[in-house]
């Protein structure tokens, strides 16, 4: 009879070993049934924006690709800074990510985070990277980048920008035009690119570095009127348009990327899952093509590349609120 206890307990012990051997097993696959409910995917500005536009573009695809809902919740305020902390502080599991452009760098270098911008986050795809438009109030007598300087230099300070907020990309690539071209300029902030771009629209402010997706649509309607494009190459979208650098102030350049990060401590399946059909999605003919047209260069990459742009775009903006004396936001 003890023979037989002692049969039983060595039969329950080792059934208990391979269970628990197997809920290790489970737990490294944890997210294979992924997902099994909505996604919510943040996005940090207000609705109308070039992040905005590419969310809503990229969450109907994934609606297909998932077999579950994809909600864009847009959570604006602190030029990005809210929506990424409640990302940050989100539940690893895959149900809450983030669209964000490069205004998450900026962000790093203008505000005291209450996490870390490179270790606290997780990229996860990268779409693309795309230009700004200087784009101004039709009614400004400005036609190219030498006569914006040469007026905002008559006129200090008369000159306002509109942003998608304090510490964004488009706010520092205001500055850094103000540092380089030797003007000054008046910086308006907003809570988002839409906003900006309503009351440019309306005449409360005279121009706008603004997102490419956002603002292309406008200039060719002439609603607007483009003078150059932040990056170091033309655009294929707007290929007549100059680049800042080349037509008044060389070595300009403001690249503008749009991706998607979730919290650190994300299973790895769920993270190349999302990878896999970022990357579907962006070949996917009509996709492509709206991305195209809206001046991106598609990226096609693993997420270890949208790791390193991250890292160093953080410190190159931080080296240019440095040296344009920028006052940090506490």
């Amino acid at each position: 009879m003890r023979k037989l206890s002692r049969i039983t307990a060595a039969i329950a012990a080792t059934l208990l070993t391979a269970g628990l051997t197997s809920g290790g097993a489970l737990a490294q696959k944890k997210g294979d049934n992924y997902p099994s409910k909505p996604i919510r995917l943040i996005v940090p500005f207000a609705p109308g924006g070039g992040t905005d536009v590419v969310a809503r573009l990229l969450a109907q695809k994934l609606n297909e690709a998932f077999k579950q809902p994809v909600i864009v919740d847009n959570r604006a305020g602190g030029g990005g800074t809210i929506g990424a902390e409640t990302a940050v502080r989100a539940t690893p599991d895959g149900y809450t990510v983030i669209m964000m452009s490069g205004s998450y760098a900026t962000n790093a270098a203008m505000f005291k985070l209450p996490y870390d911008p490179v270790n606290d986050i997780l990229p996860m795809g990268l779409i693309g990277d795309t230009t700004f438009l200087v784009a101004l109030h039709p009614g400004l007598p400005v036609k190219s980048v030498n006569e914006l300087i040469a007026f905002a230099k008559s006129k200090p300070g008369a000159l306002n920008y509109g942003s998608s907020g304090t510490g964004g990309i488009a706010h520092l690539a205001g500055e850094l035009f103000d540092m380089m071209a030797a003007t000054k300029m008046t910086h308006v902030p907003y809570k988002g690119t839409g906003p900006a771009l309503n009351d440019l629209l309306g005449g409360q402010i005279q121009l706008i570095f603004g997102s490419a997706p956002s603002t292309i649509p406008l200039v060719r309607g002439n609603r607007l009127r483009a003078v150059a494009v932040t990056t170091s190459k033309r655009s294929a979208a707007v290929p007549d348009i100059p680049t800042v650098a080349e037509a008044g102030v060389p070595g300009y350049e403001v690249v503008l990327w749009y991706g998607v990060l979730g919290p650190k401590g994300l299973p790895k399946n769920i993270v190349a899952r999302w990878n896999a059909e970022i990357r579907k999605a962006t070949k996917l003919p009509d996709m492509k093509a709206r991305l195209t047209s809206e001046g991106f260069d598609i990226a096609d990459s693993p997420p270890e590349l949208f790791q390193t742009i991250v890292k160093r775009d953080v410190a190159k903006w931080t080296k240019v609120v440095k040296e344009a004396n920028v006052k940090m936001i506490q």
